[in-house]
Order: C-alpha cells, then sequence, then structure tokens
C-alpha cells in the first residue's frame, strides 16, 4: 500500500495510519491497498487511483462544491483522460471508496423533550418512557430530534500514529520552559494536582488533559432563531502553546440538532462522550506512538469546560438567574434588588478588602453602612459533590425547597467521572464575554447610548432605595425630568472628543476590524461591537480616548480597570503578582460603587473579581476563552450548503 508516494501528499504516513485500523477488516485493507498503488492510467507515475480521488474530493471540501458539480467535473476529467482510465464517475463512487477513511460516527436518536436516548435498553422503543413523546415523526423514518456522535478513541490513535503529533502530544513535558511563570495550563496549580493526586496519571507524560466547550449556533442566520445546534467541542492542552487552539487540533465530538434548545438537559446528549471518557480514565486503550515506534496504554482526563455565561449554567447545572446568580459566590452572594429596573445588582465588593481597609468605614461614599463581613470562599470539589449528589429530581417541592437554598438544579453528569470532583476548578469563567459585557456597559453610560446605558431615569430612582448618591435623585420640573450631572458624565463636547479620536484610529493589517466604522459622529455613539472590537477598545484604546476629559479621580479608575483586562490576558504571567492584581480589582470595584449607579453592578462586572483566582489555578486566560470556539463555529456554519438539510452538511463535510 505505501508503494507509491508523492511530493506533498503525505500519502505514505497515512497508508500506515490506516492499515494499522483496519488490521481486522482484511477486505476492506486489501481494496484500499490495490486503488493506492494501481496507476490513473497506462503509463502514469504521478498520480494513483486513490491519491487523485482524495486531491479532488480535497478540492470539493475546501471549495464548497455540490455534489452534482462534483460528479460533473468528475465525467469531464474523464473524458479528458486516456481511454481505460481509472478515474471513479460519481459522488456515490467516491464516497464508497473513502468510507473506511473518514472518520466513523453514530446517529442517536433523542426524546423530543430531552429526557432520553434511544440507544441500548431503548433503542427499539417508539415512544419516550418517561414523557411518551413519540420517537418519530409522522413517516415514521426520521427521528424528532438527534445527535451525531464521533467517537474520540479513534481520533486519539490517528494523532498518535502520526511521528509530528505524537511528538507534539508530550510538547507540555519535553520540551515546555520551567521557569516558574504561568504559560501554559501545565503550570497551573490545578494541573500539579492531578499528577499529585493520580500518580500512575501523571507518571505517563502521554496521557492527555482535554477541555470541553459548547454552545448554540445557528447555520441558518437570524432568520431562524428557532433553529438550535449545539456542536460540542473537545481541545488537547498537551499540545504546544501556538497549536492548542488550531482547527487541526479542535476536535468535533457531539452534534446536537432539534426544534428547541437541550438547555439543562444537555447532560443527556452527552452520555456517550462520558461514556468514552470513563473508558480512558479506567481502563485505557492501547495505542500505538508513531514518534517512539511502540505501543502504550492511553488514558485520559477531563480538565475543564470553556463556555459562555449562559451555556455555564446549562454545563455545570447551577441557575445562573435568579436571587444566587452568582456560581462562585452561590448562597454567599451579596445581592440587592432594584425597584425600578427590575435586575439583580452587586454592592459588596468591599468584603474583599483587607480587614482593616478604610474604605469597609467609608460610610458615605457606598451606601450609608460600614461592611464587617468577609469574603465568601469558593467551595471545593467534595463540597460541591455534597451539594448536588442527591439532586436527581427536577420537579416538585422537594427540589423547589432546596433551589430557593442552593442553587444547584442537578448532579450532572460530570459527575460520573470519578476524578471530577478533584478538580480546583471545573467550569471556567469565559473572559471575553465578560470583558465585553463590562466594554458595553461602560461605553454605553459614558455615552449616555439609549438602551445602553446604566445611568438612565430607572437607575437614578434606584439610587433612593439603596441609599446611594441621593444628590442625583431625578427632579421634575413640570411635565420633565432632569438629571443631574453624575461624576462620569460626559458632555457632548466631551463626547465628540472620544468619537473623534476613535474615528481617526489605525491599526496594522489584522489586528482589528476597522475602528473607524464603528463610530457615528452623528449620533456621538458606538455601535456594532463584536468581541473582538471591545477586547482591542477595552486594553487599548478606551484608555487613551478619556486622557483628556472626565475628572481625574474617575479617569484614573477607568483606566485601571481596562489595565487589569491587559494584565490578565497576557500570554506570560508571573504567579507572584496574581495577589496584587486581585486586590487591584478589588479597588476598582469599590472605587466604581463610589461613581457610578448601582445598576451598573451587573453579574458581569461582579465575575471580574473572581477572574484572578482562575488564572493560579488553571493558567493563562488566552487557552480558556471562547475566540476560538467562536471562530470554529463559523467554519461550521460555512460547511451548510443545503438549508434544509444542516446537520448532513455539517457531519459529512467534517469527516471528509
Amino acid at each position: 500500500m505505501t508503494q507509491y508516494t508523492y511530493k506533498g501528499d503525505c500519502l505514505e504516513e497515512m497508508a500506515n495510519t490506516i492499515e494499522r485500523e483496519l488490521e481486522d477488516c482484511p477486505e476492506m485493507l486489501e481494496m484500499l491497498k490495490s486503488d493506492a498503488e494501481k496507476p490513473l492510467y497506462v503509463g502514469c507515475t504521478e498520480f494513483t487511483k486513490l491519491s487523485v480521488v482524495l486531491k479532488l474530493y480535497n478540492l470539493k471540501v475546501s471549495n464548497g462544491w455540490s455534489d452534482k458539480s462534483f460528479t460533473e467535473n468528475l465525467t469531464l476529467i474523464k473524458q479528458l483522460l486516456p481511454a481505460n482510465n481509472e478515474l471513479l464517475r460519481t459522488i456515490y463512487e467516491v464516497k464508497q471508496m473513502l468510507r473506511s477513511i473518514g472518520m466513523s460516527y453514530e446517529k442517536i436518536h433523542a426524546c423530543l423533550n430531552d429526557c432520553i436516548l434511544f440507544r441500548n435498553k431503548y433503542a427499539s422503543l417508539m415512544e419516550c418512557p418517561k414523557c411518551n413523546a413519540l420517537h418519530y415523526k409522522e413517516n415514521g423514518k426520521s427521528p424528532k430530534k438527534a445527535l451525531w456522535y464521533f467517537s474520540i478513541v479513534p481520533r486519539f490513535r490517528r494523532l498518535y500514529s502520526s511521528a509530528e503529533d505524537a511528538k507534539n502530544l508530550t510538547w507540555q513535558a519535553d520540551e515546555r520552559i520551567k521557569d516558574g511563570k504561568l504559560r501554559h495550563p501545565a503550570d497551573s496549580s490545578q494541573w500539579k494536582k492531578i499528577d499529585l493526586d493520580y500518580l500512575d496519571f501523571g507518571a505517563e507524560n502521554r496521557n492527555l488533559r482535554l477541555i470541553l466547550s459548547t454552545n448554540r449556533m445557528n447555520p441558518h442566520g437570524l432568520q431562524s432563531s428557532s433553529h438550535s445546534t449545539w456542536p460540542v467541542i473537545l481541545v488537547i492542552y498537551n499540545l504546544p502553546l501556538w497549536l492548542c487552539m488550531k482547527r487541526k487540533y479542535m476536535m468535533l465530538s457531539i452534534l446536537i440538532l432539534g426544534p428547541k434548545q437541550p438547555g439543562n438537559d444537555i447532560d443527556i446528549y452527552l452520555a456517550p462522550l462520558i461514556e468514552d471518557l470513563k473508558l480512558l480514565w479506567e481502563h485505557g486503550v492501547e495505542v500505538y506512538d508513531g514518534h517512539r515506534e511502540e505501543r502504550f496504554n492511553l488514558r485520559a482526563l477531563l480538565f475543564g469546560t470553556m463556555n459562555d455565561f449562559p451555556a455555564y449554567g446549562n454545563l455545570s447545572g447551577y441557575s445562573i438567574k435568579g436571587k444566587l446568580e452568582c456560581p462562585i459566590c452561590e448562597d454567599s452572594t451579596h445581592l440587592v434588588r432594584l425597584e425600578h429596573g427590575m435586575k439583580n445588582v452587586y454592592l459588596g465588593h468591599r468584603r474583599w478588602l483587607h480587614p482593616d481597609h478604610y474604605y469597609r468605614h467609608l460610610e458615605k461614599a457606598f451606601n450609608g453602612n460600614s461592611e464587617e463581613s468577609k469574603a465568601p470562599l469558593p467551595l471545593i470539589g467534595e463540597q460541591h459533590f455534597d451539594k448536588v449528589k442527591n439532586l436527581n429530581i427536577k420537579f416538585g417541592k422537594p427540589f423547589a425547597k432546596h433551589f430557593k437554598t442552593c442553587g444547584w438544579k442537578k448532579r450532572f453528569v460530570f459527575f460520573d467521572l470519578p476524578y471530577w470532583q478533584s478538580l480546583y476548578v471545573r467550569h471556567f469563567l469565559d473572559t471575553i464575554h465578560i470583558e465585553k459585557n463590562v466594554c458595553d456597559s461602560l461605553i454605553g453610560t459614558l455615552l449616555h447610548i439609549l438602551r445602553k446605558t446604566k445611568d438612565d431615569i430607572k437607575a437614578r430612582l434606584d439610587m433612593i432605595s439603596t441609599g446611594i448618591g441621593e444628590e442625583l435623585v431625578p427632579q421634575e420640573k413640570g411635565s420633565r425630568t432632569f438629571l443631574h450631572a453624575a461624576a462620569h458624565s460626559l458632555f457632548r463636547r466631551e463626547k465628540k472628543i472620544f468619537c473623534e479620536l476613535l474615528a481617526t484610529v489605525k491599526v496594522p493589517e489584522g489586528y482589528s476590524s476597522n475602528i473607524k466604522g464603528l463610530v457615528s459622529l452623528k449620533d456621538l455613539k458606538l455601535k456594532g461591537l463584536k468581541l473582538h472590537n471591545c477586547h482591542v477598545l477595552m486594553e487599548n484604546f478606551i484608555p487613551v480616548a478619556i486622557r483628556s476629559i472626565l475628572p481625574d479621580m474617575v479617569r484614573a479608575m477607568i483606566i485601571k480597570l481596562c489595565f487589569f483586562f491587559k494584565s490578565i490576558c497576557s500570554k506570560v504571567i508571573d504567579p507572584t503578582k496574581l495577589s496584587r492584581l486581585q486586590s487591584r480589582i478589588v479597588l476598582i470595584l469599590c472605587e466604581l460603587e463610589m461613581y457610578f449607579s448601582p445598576a451598573f453592578f451587573d453579574i458581569m462586572v461582579h465575575l471580574t473579581i473572581h477572574l484572578v483566582r482562575e488564572i493560579q489555578m488553571c493558567g493563562p486566560v488566552f487557552l480558556r476563552w471562547m475566540y476560538p470556539f467562536e471562530r470554529y463555529m463559523k467554519i461550521l456554519k460555512g460547511y451548510v450548503k443545503n438549508r434544509s438539510q444542516p446537520k448532513g452538511c455539517i457531519v459529512e463535510r467534517y469527516i471528509l
């Protein structure tokens, strides 16, 4: 099978990999060997029957050709070649040839109400045993809801069978810089804890640490907001820094499609993946190492999950809405319910200050009271498990009573993994979405953008109930209501200075989007801000744009907040400076409470106080944020060429 090798094709390495995988299927192996050795036509020395099909199919997938156009191209090329050539005629024949080369996948039917998967003992049922929902649609063939599972074990085998990939998968142990700085998750406390708690696992450098991410995407655009597609993606942390988040190594493991979102019952769909992860932890699988040219027993561990905040609630089983909105503070959340804004706000950041700090007793600048309480301590894994181990009742009075005092809705399926409760941090906060929400609130308030400002009439009225800034209460004169200027308020001249500076910004190609296109000089506001736009604005341009406006204390406070985000997003972090960074963000939030209205302090502003702890436990932020996953989901959306069958387009183009 390896007789023919062609420049730039890597066919020899691929052939060796497939040969090891098909040892138990001699007929298919012989067929592939024959296709790999058979010349395309008599006298051809550059292409074989298999190599030309791989070349053409790669062009099809890369350029989004339809099956019809691909078949027509095959027909034309076959006519151009000499007579009696071996080129296939149709897309069907090509798929039949390549079915053993592409990844295998399993289509699993699911209950429409997310109760069960129709597999194992439920495979033959025609309706759900829990809610009696029908298994199939009216035609009796198509399931009402389904998921596609791409088994991770064969892909790990393929990675290790490649000598180059096998070498990269031990980079964290062999080539990583070890100078005490945080550059990689392998430098973190959680990685070291795993090695100490599970010595047999840590002793083998080739064992894998994985991170899981999922989020809702809509391949149809905004026109079909009811469509629900949830890709579940795995990333390998053993790889070098520059390869961890590359598209080649991001593994789509589950694709969930249905008429509605899985929500808090998404753990039902994760069951096949959890089974493989348990196998990889408890027993492992035999894998051939192409770099060391030996076989070994591969094991793997799920290092954590990475999602935006709504998906965080779904993956952790915690309610991110209501009285206990913060999943880290939990029942110690210092929450204030506003009367007019109808939202929860967090005004207790003085609890994180040193017990002797004078801000604790500075009553007039805050809510009129001193602060004597201590900051809550995050639960360790064993305490978390004790709270949720008996939470399997989804409805009824027992669950409702517990939910009011706990915030956890269920024992999530991740606790089936034996090591899950021993991790310091199981679900990571997404820094980029936190940064975007803080940026939106800050710019909306400074420029007083309608429906985005946190300093409107309702916010001022709420100041009365919280005892903050009574001099800023709205004044009614006749039929009109007047708002006094706050310390952060900008006059029209200052707004113009802010917007004009951003409108003149020029950046290198590829650094960011066109900042000028985000600024409306007519309305004096910013519009259409995306994730990366907010990232660039917060860390680079806002400190420059406000340097000649705002009072000194307010300006300094906002610049400190911007520099905080820039510090935590660094690619190299000195762990000795993290305690100082934590103290800095506490002071920043306390100073924000002095000058901004209570409505500004929503859950996203509050979560900034927990970011430094996660860096200390789990490593740098740039390997634990949603940027690469958001970009990858855009690629998956691009796979859809037939709008009536998005699932088939994504699955077929992904595996081939």
